[in-house]
C-alpha cells in the first residue's frame, strides 16, 4: 500500500476513533436538537449564511465518513431552515458526502478487490458498465440498503464518478424532500400533543409509504423503456387474461390455477399434454423400474427363505406395461379434463409476436392470433445430445424414444452418471441387459456426497454393471459391423462394444421457435427471469424446466403457482419464488433422497455444520424386510437442532424425506421430531432415531452428573 493510501486510511481511522472516543454521536440525536433548538434557531436568525455553511460542512463530514446521524440531520435541516433552504442544503451536502465516501472506497479498496475477486465480479462489472446509472438510481430511490453501504460498494465498481454524482443527487431527491418536510413539522412541536399534528402524521405516513411509491415508479419507468417499441401494438382490450405455452407440469398447474380463480386462460401444447414427465420421463421410467425391481426380488428369493423362484422375461410385454401405465394416468392431464375445469386448450404450436399477442397454429393448420394481458412460457426441456463424432452414424436412444423399444438390447451403453442415466442403467441391468455406464466425472451422481455415490456404485457393481467413471467419450465407430465407443480412461484409449447406446447426459431447455428471439428476451441455458419469474417483459413469465434452476416435476408445479398468481394479480400483489426447501430423489436402489444442503454444498458455501448419522442397517423394519442398508444423514447448525439439510439412502428414501421437508419448511427442529410418535415397526422410525442420535451427542453432561449424584443420595436415604 502506497503512502497516500496509508495517510488517508490513518486520517479516517483517527476521525472514526475520535467520534466514538468523545461520544460525538450524542450531538446527532433528536433529544439534543430539541434541547438546543432555541439557541440554534437564534444563531441561524442572526448568522444565516454561517449557520448554513456550518450545517452544510457537518452534513458532508457525517455522510463522507459514514457516521450514523444523517437521517436526524435531514430532519433538523427542515426544522431549522425550512423546506426550501433545507432541501437545497441537504440535497447537495448528502451527494457531495456520498461522493467523497465513494472516492475513498475506490482509492483504498477497488484495485485490491478487483485483483482478488475479479473473476467472480465479471458479470457485476459488465452490468454496471452497461446500466450502472439505472441500478444506482433504483437503489437510491428504493432504499433497500443503507445509503452508506451503497456509497462504499459502488466505489468498488467501474461506474464513473460523474454518473455516480448526478444519479445520486437525482435518486435521493424524492426521499430528501419527504424527510426535510417531516423535519419542518418536528421543529414546531412544543409538547407531546404536537406529535398528533395531522401535518406531522402525514409526513411520517409519507415516509412509510415512500419506498413502495418509489418501487412502483422504478418499475413503471423500466417497463416503459422495455415496452417502448411495442407501444403502438398494445390492444385496447384483451381476449385472454393469460396464455400458457406448454402443457407439461408447469403449464398444466398454471392453467389450473388461472381457471380456478375464474380468469380466462388458454393453454397451447404442440405435442402431448402431460409433457415429458407423463409421456417420456417420470411415469414410464418408474413403471420400468418397478418391473425391474420385481425381477431383482426373484433373484433374491433365498434371502426371504424361498428355495427357488423363477420369472421369464418378455421385454416387449414389460414395455407394453409401461405404456399402459402412461395411458392409465393420461386422463389426469387430458384436454378433456382441463377443458372441463375451464381452460381453453389448443392443440398446436404457439409463437409470441408481441408482449400481448400470441399466434396459435392449430393442428388442422388454422392460424389464430390471440391477445392477452399476460403470458407464461412453460415449454420444458429435451434430452441433450453431445456432439460426439460418429454418434449419428451408430444411432442413439434418449429418454424421448427409449419407450418405443420392443426388442431388448443385449449390450447397452449408457452415457451419463446422473439421476436419469443411473436409474435406467440399473433398470436395464436387472432386466438382463449387459450394461456399461460411462461417466466423465470421477463418480456417478456427482451432485450427491461421496458416501452416497459410493453406496450406489457399490450396489451397481454387485449387480454386474460395468461402471466406468473418469471416462470421456471421444468417438463412435462401426468396425466389422460392430458398434464401438472409443473413450479416454486414465489417459488411455479404451474400446467399448455395444448394441445400443442410451444418451443421458442432461437436458436442454426448449428456447427456440416460440418468438423469444424476436422479442429480445434474454436466454442462456434457460430463460432469464427475476425472483417473481418475470422475463425482460414484466407481463411475460417463465416456469418449469425452461426457467430453471431445478429440473424436477414438483419444482415446475411449485413455480407454476408463483407464475400464475403473479401474472394474474400484478401489480396489486406479487410473490418471490421460494426455493429454500426443494427436495428430490433418485430412484435407484438404494434409493437416494435429499432436501437442503449436503456436506459438499455446505463446504462450498462456507456454511458451518454438524453431521448426525443413523445407519438404517440397525432399524428393525429394515432388518425384517431384508433391506437393512443405507443411512440418514442430517446437517444441523452447530450446537442447535435447526436442520440445514438431510440426505437419506435406503428403501423408500423418497417417501421418508417428506418429514424433513415439512420440518425445514416450518422451522421444526430435531427435538420435535424426536418427540413425535412414529409407528413401530416402520421405516419412518429412522427419522426419529436420527434425531435421537443428535440428542445423545448434545446431552447436557454436566447436568446429568448432578442428576446422577441426586439419585445416589436418594439411594443412600432410608
Amino acid at each position: 500500500m502506497d503512502k497516500k493510501k496509508i495517510a488517508l486510511l490513518a486520517l479516517i481511522a483517527l476521525l472514526v476513533a475520535s467520534y466514538f472516543a468523545f461520544d460525538l454521536g450524542r450531538f446527532f440525536s433528536l433529544e439534543f436538537f430539541k434541547s438546543q433548538q432555541a439557541a440554534i434557531e437564534a444563531y441561524r436568525s442572526t448568522h444565516p449564511w454561517a449557520a448554513a455553511g456550518i450545517f452544510f460542512s457537518v452534513y458532508v463530514a457525517v455522510t463522507a465518513l459514514s457516521f450514523p446521524g444523517a437521517a436526524v440531520l435531514t430532519l433538523v435541516a427542515g426544522a431549522i431552515f425550512g423546506l426550501g433552504i433545507g432541501l437545497i442544503i441537504v440535497s447537495f451536502a448528502s451527494t457531495i458526502g456520498a461522493t467523497l465516501a465513494f472516492l475513498a472506497s475506490r482509492f483504498l479498496l477497488r484495485d485490491w478487490v478487483q485483483q482478488r475477486f475479479g473473476d467472480r465480479l465479471k458479470a457485476i462489472n459488465a452490468g454496471v458498465e452497461k446500466e450502472g446509472g439505472f441500478y444506482l438510481f433504483t437503489l437510491r430511490l428504493v432504499p433497500a440498503f443503507p445509503f452508506f453501504v451503497i456509497n462504499l460498494v459502488m466505489g468498488l465498481t467501474p461506474i464513473r464518478v460523474g454518473t455516480f454524482y448526478w444519479v445520486s443527487q437525482l435518486g435521493m431527491l424524492a426521499g430528501t424532500i419527504v424527510y426535510v418536510n417531516a423535519g419542518t413539522q418536528l421543529g414546531q412541536i412544543d409538547s407531546l400533543a404536537g406529535i398528533l399534528s395531522p401535518v406531522l402524521l402525514g409526513s411520517f405516513v409519507l415516509l412509510g409509504i415512500f419506498p413502495l411509491i418509489a418501487k412502483r415508479i422504478v418499475a413503471a419507468v423500466q417497463a416503459r423503456k422495455v415496452y417502448a417499441k411495442w407501444a403502438d401494438q398494445k390492444p385496447a382490450r384483451f381476449d385472454r387474461n393469460l396464455i400458457v405455452i406448454g402443457g407439461g407440469s408447469a403449464g398444466l398447474v398454471t392453467s389450473y390455477i388461472a381457471a380456478a380463480v375464474k380468469a380466462k386462460v388458454t393453454l397451447i401444447e404442440r405435442h402431448k399434454l402431460g409433457g415429458d414427465c407423463l409421456n417420456t420421463g417420470c411415469v414410464p421410467s418408474k413403471a420400468l423400474i418397478r418391473s425391474a425391481k420385481f425381477l431383482s426380488h426373484v433373484e433374491r428369493a433365498g434371502e426371504f427363505g424361498i428355495d427357488t423362484a423363477e420369472a421369464r422375461l418378455d421385454f416387449a410385454k414389460v414395455m407394453e406395461r409401461v405404456q399402459s401405465v402412461v395411458k392409465a394416468i393420461e386422463p389426469h392431464d387430458s384436454a378433456e379434463r382441463y377443458t372441463g375445469l375451464g381452460v381453453d386448450v389448443v392443440e398446436g404450436s404457439a409463437r409470441i409476436t408481441s408482449p400481448w399477442h400470441v399466434e396459435a397454429t392449430h393442428a388442422d393448420g388454422r392460424v389464430e392470433t390471440l391477445t392477452t394481458r399476460a403470458i407464461v412460457i412453460a415449454t420444458g426441456a429435451r434430452p441433450f445430445v453431445p456432439p460426439i463424432p460418429g454418434i449419428d452414424e451408430v444411432g442413439y436412444l434418449t429418454s424421448d424414444n427409449l419407450w418405443e423399444l420392443r426388442e431388448q438390447p443385449r449390450r447397452l451403453l449408457v452415457l451419463g452418471g446422473g439421476p436419469i442415466g443411473s436409474e435406467l442403467t440399473q433398470a436395464f441391468a436387472r432386466l438382463g441387459s449387459q450394461v456399461t455406464q460411462v461417466e466423465m466425472l470421477p463418480r456417478i451422481m456427482a451432485r450427491e456426497d461421496e458416501d452416497v455415490s459410493e453406496a450406489v456404485m457399490a450396489r451397481f457393481i454387485a449387480e454386474g454393471i460395468d461402471v466406468r467413471v473418469g471416462t470421456r467419450a471421444k468417438q463412435f465407430v462401426v468396425e466389422d459391423g460392430e458398434k464401438l465407443l472409443i473413450a479416454e480412461q486414465n489417459g488411455q484409449d479404451v474400446r467399448i462394444p455395444f448394441d445400443a447406446v442410451l444418451v443421458a447426459v442432461g437436458r436442454a431447455a426448449n428456447l427456440t421457435g416460440f418468438g423469444l428471439e424476436d422479442l429480445g428476451i434474454p436466454t442462456g441455458k434457460t430463460v432469464e427471469t427475476n425472483d417473481c419469474l418475470q422475463t425482460l417483459y414484466p407481463n411475460i413469465y417463465a416456469a418449469g424446466d425452461v426457467a430453471g434452476p431445478f429440473q424436477f416435476t414438483h419444482t415446475a408445479a411449485h413455480q407454476a403457482w408463483y407464475a400464475a398468481v403473479n401474472a394474474l394479480f400484478d401489480p396489486f400483489k406479487t410473490f418471490k419464488a421460494d426455493y429454500s426447501v426443494i427436495p428430490w430423489a433418485t430412484f435407484v436402489e438404494p434409493e437416494v433422497a435429499r432436501v437442503g444442503l449436503n456436506e459438499a454444498d455446505a463446504k462450498a458455501q462456507g456454511i458451518a455444520y454438524e453431521v448426525t448419522r443413523f445407519g438404517i442397517d440397525d432399524l428393525d423394519r429394515a432388518i425384517a424386510d431384508s433391506e437393512a442398508h443405507g443411512f440418514v444423514k442430517v446437517l444441523t447448525v452447530p450446537g442447535k437442532d435447526r436442520i440445514l439439510g438431510v440426505t437419506i439412502v435406503g428403501e423408500h428414501a423418497g417417501d421418508l424425506i417428506a418429514e424433513y421437508v415439512l420440518a425445514m419448511k416450518h422451522g421444526i427442529g430435531l427435538n420435535k421430531i424426536l418427540g413425535t410418535i412414529h409407528i413401530y415397526p416402520t421405516l419412518a422410525e429412522a427419522n426419529k432415531y436420527a434425531a435421537g442420535e443428535w440428542k445423545r451427542a448434545h446431552a447436557p453432561q454436566k447436568l446429568l452428573e448432578w442428576v446422577g449424584r441426586f439419585h445416589d443420595r436418594r439411594r443412600s436415604q432410608s
